[in-house]
């Protein structure tokens, strides 16, 4: 399978990120959490340092930021 992670939700923290990924996957749409701070490190973000990224299948894209916009 040659499809691409694309990132649909830009979430504040961890906890935010969670509750994304949660709402996702009880919809049957896989994703996974990334971010480039170590987890736990930032208990708040500041300039974006705690920020976690949503990420999803391409093919998944539409259904999930409908999902997640509340569409």
């Amino acid at each position: 399978m040659d499809e691409k992670l694309v990132d649909v939700f830009s979430a504040s923290g961890e906890m935010e990120a969670h509750v994304i990924k949660g709402l996702l996957e009880s919809n049957g749409i896989p994703c996974i959490l990334k971010s480039d701070a170590a987890t736990s490190v930032h208990a708040f973000t500041v300039d974006g340092m705690g920020e976690v990224k949503v990420a999803v299948w391409e093919s998944r894209v539409e259904e999930a930021k409908r999902i997640i916009g509340g569409e």
